[in-house]
């Protein structure tokens, strides 16, 4: 069994080392400095993330991803996710087939709704169609990814007649995940459309994850696939030279991103206290290469997981402790992964 390992990143705006927040457009360049880093030492993927809000500096993944592109060899690059409920599944399509060409077949597109809401007006969309939006779009971008010229009548979506697009994808299918937050609906329906479940972890432990890994795998066999697509997860970590220092480099950006999201949405402020047991009992991979991988190998036994891609940045997390994390992840703590699950 091939196991695959990568990183995500929402382009998170960092911290520079006088602890001032870096403009976006260097936090942008610093997201390419790090897909290199991950090629270099041999990361599987990585994954950047859509987002239209001051915190975040990318808004256009593929465009960061085409960058990171021409500078590696290896290096699948993806999305971690594009938010399809508010994007043109035709656009989506033509961007990462490009992509794909850039890059020599190495593209990948995750679909999810996204957790931030943002786009919708940005782009025109309500809020009140946020699930009729997902079902329709994620319909069309599946029937463009099997078959061409296709023909398509749309409510949310636009009217196609033997349309044909390109550039065509040399492999002849772009590589697609569908992205779940834990929504047993979600998981049929990425069975449904025969696409691999990329699960999105991003507190609690792993193992509660895993009825919704047998889901799919119960829906794919009666929906009649005839192959195990592959089942991936994603959750939050940070690798250091030892789990004392990946725990305090990490707590405060943790602690500010949780706290700026959750005076959104109604969270409370995390302590350090709830910091420490989500860092040793939930979902984080937070410590030295032993502890981290030890985590991970765990988490993708409970789940069956054959790729797992952790999400690098946190909030202000300075770019030079993401770089040397990538480092440890892709030369320690993968090997050791490997060595666990073989």
């Amino acid at each position: 069994m091939t196991h695959e390992f990568g990183i995500d990143t929402f382009g998170d705006v960092t911290a520079g080392p006088d602890g001032t927040l870096l403009p976006h457009a260097q936090t942008v360049r610093n997201v390419v400095e790090e897909g290199v880093r991950a090629d270099e030492v041999g990361l599987d993927f990585i994954g950047i993330g859509e987002h239209h809000r001051d915190d975040f500096a990318v808004s256009a993944p593929e465009m960061v991803l085409a960058a990171i592109a021409a500078r590696t060899e290896r290096i699948h690059l993806g999305s971690a996710v594009t938010v399809l409920s508010s994007d043109d599944p035709v656009r989506v399509y033509e961007r990462f087939a490009t992509l794909d060409a850039l890059s020599s077949g190495r593209a990948e597109v995750i679909l999810g709704r996204g957790s931030f809401t943002e786009s919708f007006p940005l782009f025109g969309y309500r809020l009140e169609d946020y699930e009729d939006l997902f079902e329709e779009k994620l319909a069309l971008f599946a029937k463009l990814r099997q078959e061409q010229p296709v023909t398509w009548q749309g409510t949310h979506t636009q009217d196609l007649d033997a349309a044909t697009l390109y550039p065509p994808v040399e492999s002849g299918e772009l590589k697609t995940w569908i992205a779940v937050g834990g929504s047993p609906q979600s998981v049929i329906r990425a069975a449904h459309h025969d696409l691999p479940l990329m699960l999105a972890i991003i507190g609690g432990p792993v193992d509660r994850f895993a009825p919704f890994a047998d889901l799919y795998r119960r829906a794919l066999a009666e929906f009649g696939a005839t192959e195990s697509n592959p089942i991936g997860y994603h959750s939050y970590g940070h690798v250091a030279d030892t789990d004392e220092q990946a725990m305090e480099e990490l707590y405060e950006p943790y602690t500010a991103q949780v706290a700026r999201i959750g005076a959104e949405r109604g969270w409370g402020r995390p302590s350090r206290a709830s910091f420490e047991h989500e860092a040793q009992h939930g979902s984080m991979a937070v410590g030295s290469p032993e502890t981290v991988a030890k985590k991970i190998a765990a988490g993708m036994q409970a789940l069956g997981a054959t790729r797992f891609d952790l999400k690098v940045s946190t909030g202000p997390l300075a770019h030079e402790k993401i770089m040397h994390s990538i480092e440890l992840y892709g030369e320690k703590v993968v090997p050791l992964v490997r060595d666990m699950l073989s």
